[in-house]
């Protein structure tokens, strides 16, 4: 049986945002339990040169609706870089997810070999669709969203592999 570009975006795009929802919801928790400010971790970085964790969980979230929105051949909604709260960024999740619900796997399969065309400031980088979503879409993502789970449990957040992974 193979694999549709459906199953490989989509399918794990909401997997790793509903465990990214589950990790963000333990963190906001332990934060009221321990009596920290959330801005302490949602401002809270690995290095100096790092995003912090509020700008990792944004980029995680564009990237998948951005990824999906070029592969499906649609727009993607505009989300302003304005959370401040566990609260918003769960929000900016769920966002996030209820575009992804709004697409079809009639509009992403069959765009393994269709052109993706990635708008960067003062630059085009042109893919074929699955080339863009094996080595652009999915490293970025996970990038982001081990580095917010980094944030957290370097700062005391009491989360591990499996809240990473998720539960089946």
């Amino acid at each position: 049986m193979s694999l549709s570009m459906s199953q490989a975006s989509i399918a794990v795009f909401n997997r790793q945002l509903n465990n990214l929802s589950v990790i963000l919801g333990i963190a906001a928790a332990h934060a009221e339990e321990k009596k920290i400010d959330a801005s302490v971790f949602l401002n809270a970085r690995l290095a100096p040169d790092m995003f912090p964790l509020s700008r990792q969980v944004q980029i995680a979230c564009d990237t998948a609706k951005g990824g999906a929105a070029l592969l499906a051949g649609v727009d993607a909604p505009s989300h302003a870089d304005d959370e401040t709260s566990f609260a918003e960024l769960q929000a900016r999740v769920a966002k996030t997810l209820t575009f992804l619900a709004s697409l079809n796997a009639a509009q992403i399969d069959g765009s393994e070999d269709r052109t993706v065309t990635l708008k960067r400031r003062d630059k085009e980088t042109h893919f074929q669709g699955q080339a863009f979503l094996l080595e652009h879409v999915l490293p970025n993502l996970y990038f982001h969203l081990t580095t917010a789970y980094a944030i957290l449990r370097h700062n005391g957040v009491n989360i591990g592999k499996r809240d990473f992974l998720g539960t089946r």
